[in-house]
């Protein structure tokens, strides 16, 4: 391997062949994911660090392992889509992403994995989060007895009111 390969902005470089031809989000550069995929236990590879990339490098955002896999391509990271649905389970596992099973298979991915509700718009087929200041606290039932709760799940589905 040549020297020039090595050195982070040469033509050559893993980090010009991964990274997509979208301009970077100040503050998500290469080392902010490794360091993110290394504080949550997880081995910084190539594959991971260009998904992580693309992920939180546009602030908090709503993914489905599809429409990530065609930023990737689009972005000229070559991956399989297998590859795409492994690791964001891994991110997932690791606590770096949110999974919302919206209906059937779809899966959702969310970067910001604090708690907040969502909208489903179906006319558009996008997840959207439903502002804070929108969401009163909700009364919730007691947890049967010797349980306790997790977390609560709210996904609001919303159509187009205007008429077809």
């Amino acid at each position: 391997m040549s020297v020039e390969r090595n050195m982070p902005n040469s033509p050559g470089s893993v980090q010009n062949r991964l990274t997509p031809r979208t301009p970077a989000v100040p503050g998500c550069s290469f080392a902010n994911v490794r360091d993110r995929l290394q504080r949550a236990g997880l081995r910084p590879t190539r594959q991971r660090i260009a998904i992580g990339w693309l992920l939180f490098g546009k602030g908090d955002r709503h993914v489905t392992a599809e429409k990530l896999f065609d930023e990737a391509r689009a972005g000229k990271v070559h991956m399989s889509l297998a590859t795409v649905y492994n690791t964001l389970h891994q991110f997932s596992e690791a606590s770096l992403l949110r999974e919302i099973a919206l209906y059937g298979s779809t899966v959702w991915y969310d970067t910001n994995t604090g708690p907040h509700f969502h909208f489903y718009l179906a006319d558009s087929d996008e997840l959207i989060d439903i502002p804070q200041e929108l969401v009163s606290a909700l009364p919730l039932p007691p947890a049967p007895e010797g349980m306790e709760i997790l977390g609560v799940d709210m996904i609001v589905r919303v159509r187009s009111s205007a008429p077809v």
